[in-house]
């Protein structure tokens, strides 16, 4: 039974937001991992002029092209990630679904600019092999338009509706640190499911970059064990 992973990342970010977690995979399983970038998305920000339908277009292209290739996909999706994540399981067959600081609730904008110097500079400061990061959180300060993020947001009203019809295993992991995406808005979204097997994963000092939380080490291993459960 062959298995593919499709990974998506936030809002303003690119694959790399979800690194560390895909990184842990390819060492751990022989998955087939796909990481898409969304239109505008990515190393270099191009957002003017790209809509929520887009983002959901290019999750929908990249899950079609992944699921000619394998048995079953599963799909991980970090932020607004994880709202498309649940739109792809509204739509299509998803076997399982992982949610990493799903922003299933409205996001401040300007939060998300202060939690992303927050986190460049702290990254920055603990580990100069994270420059790298903090490089890329620099880049987009001035790099996102409004209108972007209004998008953002109606793409978020415009998958809430779903929840409640969504049945597969989900596992939903969420910093109680992030400031973002306030950490209530995971237990909400863990109670509007309604799958029968589903898991809620609170990091005590994880931010909203939940992927590169020092709790890493004990959430990764989780999240494969449940994957695995019926992902043979």
């Amino acid at each position: 039974m062959s298995v593919g992973v499709l990974c998506i990342h936030g809002f303003s970010g690119g694959p790399y937001e979800v690194e560390p977690f895909t990184t842990y995979l390819r060492a751990n399983t022989n998955w087939l991992i796909e990481q898409p970038t969304l239109s505008g998305h990515g190393e270099e920000l191009h957002m003017r002029g790209f809509t929520a339908k887009h983002w959901l277009m290019d999750a929908e292209l990249a899950f079609r092209a992944l699921a000619k290739k394998v048995d079953e996909v599963i799909v991980v999706g970090f932020s607004m990630g994880g709202i498309i994540a649940l739109y792809l399981a509204k739509r299509y067959k998803v076997k399982k679904l992982v949610l990493l600081s799903a922003a299933a609730k409205y996001v401040s904008p300007k939060q998300l600019v202060k939690d992303f110097k927050m986190l460049a500079t702290e990254a920055y400061n603990r580990n100069l092999s994270n420059n790298e990061l903090f490089l890329r959180y620099r880049h987009k300060f001035n790099n996102v338009p409004l209108a972007s993020t209004i998008e953002f947001m109606r793409l978020v009203r415009m998958v809430e509706p779903y929840y409640k019809d969504i049945q597969i295993p989900v596992y939903i992991v969420q910093g109680k640190l992030d400031g973002i995406v306030p950490y209530h808005t995971a237990q909400f979204l863990y109670n509007t499911l309604t799958s029968n097997d589903k898991t809620l994963y609170f990091s005590d000092k994880g931010k909203h970059h939940i992927c590169y939380d020092e709790g890493c080490s004990e959430w990764f291993p989780q999240v494969l064990l449940f994957l695995k459960g019926s992902a043979k």
